[in-house]
């Protein structure tokens, strides 16, 4: 674990808390560094926690693209027999009625359908630019965005635990995917509906939450 009086220019790995936004701590850092010119490869959301990989200065804003092509580890908690709006635990909830409960054996039986190079749609809540505005503001202001399926990598799925209604899932997963959009179509798939419950990003690239820093 590193500390916030470690900071310096440069590329380095973030661990982002729950409840902050992914600028929120963008602020945080310009203030700690005093240096403006910060950007991040790859948003958390703010009920996520975990690795959020950041550039210091204006060099280190360039070569942020590289950053966001890595690959990235999760820890996810799949809430099952519910849907929500924003496919995570923000949204409106509706509970599914009348609904088997699946067993462990047909989730690891589905699982691999959902590994290897796929089509995903986005989340409606989500930072997707549809004619120059965010896929989440058009929603917030009671929109329902179009947004185009496109092809993502889940390059390994991995059945941790599993107790109805929750399933936890260890997921690698190349750029642009999202596991909002994994955990609702597990749902579907499963037929009992399915949200995001629970993420922590664990990994982006070589960062881990061993090498990254902690603000205080």
């Amino acid at each position: 674990m590193i500390n916030s009086q470690e900071i310096k220019e440069g590329i380095i790995g973030v661990y982002k808390p729950v409840g902050p936004s992914s600028f929120d701590m963008i602020r945080r850092l310009r203030i700690l560094t005093g240096v403006k010119k910060i950007g991040h490869a790859g948003t958390l959301d703010p009920l996520a926690r975990g690795i959020l990989v950041v550039g210091i200065g204006r060099s280190a804003c360039r070569s942020l693209e590289k950053e966001v092509k890595k690959e990235k580890e999760y820890l996810a908690v799949i809430k099952l027999g519910e849907e929500s709006t924003t496919d995570d635990q923000e949204g409106k909830k509706t509970i599914k009625e009348n609904i088997n409960r699946p067993s462990k054996k047909e989730i690891l039986e589905i699982l691999p359908q959902f590994q290897g190079k796929i089509e995903q749609v986005p989340p409606f809540f989500s930072a997707i630019k549809i004619k120059g505005k965010r896929a989440y503001q058009l929603a917030r202001q009671g929109q329902r965005p179009i947004i185009k399926s496109r092809l993502v990598e889940i390059k390994n799925i991995e059945l941790l635990e599993y107790q109805w209604p929750y399933l936890e899932i260890k997921v690698l997963t190349g750029p642009g995917a999202y596991v909002r959009s994994l955990a609702r179509d597990l749902g579907q798939k499963l037929n009992c509906g399915g949200y995001l419950f629970d993420l922590e990003r664990t990994r982006v690239g070589e960062f881990n939450k061993d090498n990254s820093i902690y603000l205080e």
